[in-house]
């Protein structure tokens, strides 16, 4: 015991510089990885450990003391990490019981050239949520739906913007994305209550993007409607799954037990039984057949390469990439926090922030910039969790408006960038420039511009332990 308090103070803060350049080092290592080297993100951030070990070791801070301060960053998230594995099940349990192609399926009919553009922005929207990923629902039902508007004579760039507002709508606010979870977990704030937060400034966004395609889509409405296309997609999803009503019980399921307040966990895993059962009672798989696409994802033969991308994914191991990444930023996290490299960064920024708004607006452009200069959603979510979180205690701001803003700045803002992973993808994937389809990508930016509007008038700024019912400002 006297060795570990003698060992305790002979660590010493950093100063401001060396903290700053330590910082300045990691964002370095992987901008220059990500966009020159083209390197792995696991491995940049393993450097980045590296060199926050080596900047702490400066500090008189022993390997045992690292350690334990990676540790400490891992295990304030091991809730969050059971999730992660939990979403690979549900996406996959939902796919086998028929609740995804029903979505499809139904979703089709819904179409037609005058509510093309807000029909599709409701199923990318569904899709996403039902899902959990944009990328899968932009590299699916997107690709099919940027066919369909085009050949109605659409033009290309709105329905990319479409596209992507829904599928990032889900993204964002759906229980079994990475992202929400990432951005929960990272501000230590429960699950629903940060969904619950988001609708604040992501439900007037998502209204005002409807009303706005609505009013757009009745120029189209004399346009003709590709049916051969739509009626082989519903014919393959026929041929393969059982279509009705009852296939979209999991999904009411886990809705009502979100609605519940029932924890993420034992929602996701009621759901994804009922779904096991319908997979075996309506669409007859073999209960083995199911229990391995849990862990591996399965695989669907449709005939429809796009409809099989979507069908073909999900289980345990499609998350590994996300979880693996995970654990390794929050050891790196668990260290700039224990070091006191983010606090010491943070006091000098707090210090000139006077109103909870600034604060807001200064955690959306902070995440922002940490996309435009990483390049990646994921990074600018935990690093913007750990330098901020101390800051809204201080304001006595509620972190369920860190974690709502977490996501404004850093999930919506990544396909606005034509150099980030997100917007490098929907750009290939759908053929259309992310320059040429941004302005029509109205939630990702009507979204953080509300975010920090309403945060300037006080609406949904939570003083901590308040209800969310209340919205008076915290000043």
């Amino acid at each position: 015991m006297a060795v570990s308090t003698s060992a305790e103070t002979s660590w010493k803060e950093p100063g401001f510089l060396h903290a700053f350049i330590t910082l300045a080092a990691i964002i370095g290592v992987i901008s220059v990885g990500l966009f020159v080297l083209e390197t792995s993100l696991h491995s940049l951030i393993l450097l980045s450990l590296m060199i926050a070990s080596i900047s702490a070791f400066a500090l008189g801070y022993d390997f045992r003391a690292i350690r334990g301060a990676m540790n400490a960053g891992i295990s304030g998230a091991l809730t969050a990490i059971y999730i992660f594995i939990l979403i690979g099940v549900l996406i996959a349990a939902f796919i086998q019981s028929g609740t995804l192609a029903t979505l499809i399926y139904y979703g089709i009919e819904f179409v037609s050239p005058a509510l093309f553009l807000p029909a599709g922005l409701l199923l990318c929207s569904l899709m996403s949520l039902a899902t959990g990923t944009s990328w899968g629902t932009v590299g699916t039902m997107g690709v099919v739906l940027m066919g369909i508007g085009t050949t109605m004579g659409i033009p290309a760039p709105l329905v990319a913007g479409m596209v992507i507002s829904g599928a990032c709508f889900g993204d964002k606010m759906s229980p079994v994305s990475d992202t929400t979870n990432l951005a929960a977990m990272t501000s230590r704030v429960d699950l629903y209550s940060h969904i619950q937060s988001m609708l604040f400034t992501t439900g007037p966004a998502y209204l005002l993007a409807l009303v706005i395609f609505s009013l757009m889509g009745l120029g189209y409405a004399e346009n003709p409607l590709p049916a051969e296309q739509l009626f082989a997609m519903q014919e393959a999803l026929k041929d393969t799954f059982t279509i009705n009503g009852l296939t979209l019980l999991p999904l009411i399921v886990m809705l009502l037990l979100s609605m519940a307040r029932v924890a993420a966990e034992p929602s996701m895993m009621v759901a994804s039984s009922v779904a096991v059962v319908l997979a075996i009672v309506l669409q007859d798989q073999s209960l083995p057949a199911v229990l391995n696409s849990l862990y591996g994802g399965g695989t669907v033969a449709t005939g429809l390469e796009s409809l099989d991308a979507l069908l073909g994914r999900g289980g345990i191991t499609s998350m590994m990439w996300t979880l693996s990444l995970s654990l390794m930023a929050l050891a790196l996290g668990g260290i700039l926090e224990r070091c006191r490299f983010l606090r010491v960064l943070i006091q000098t920024i707090v210090i000139k922030i006077t109103r909870a708004s600034t604060l807001v607006a200064t955690t959306v452009i902070a995440c922002f910039t940490g996309n435009l200069t990483m390049g990646e959603a994921y990074i600018s979510i935990i690093l913007g969790g750990q330098l901020f979180s101390e800051a809204y205690d201080q304001k006595g701001v509620d972190r369920r408006v860190l974690s709502r803003s977490l996501e404004e700045g850093a999930t919506l803002t990544t396909a606005l960038i034509p150099w980030t992973t997100g917007g490098a993808f929907f750009a290939s994937t759908l053929g259309v420039a992310v320059i040429e389809y941004a302005p029509w990508a109205l939630l990702n930016w009507l979204s953080p511009v509300l975010a920090v509007v309403l945060a300037m008038v006080g609406f949904g700024l939570f003083r901590k332990g308040q209800d969310l019912q209340q919205t008076s400002p915290a000043v």
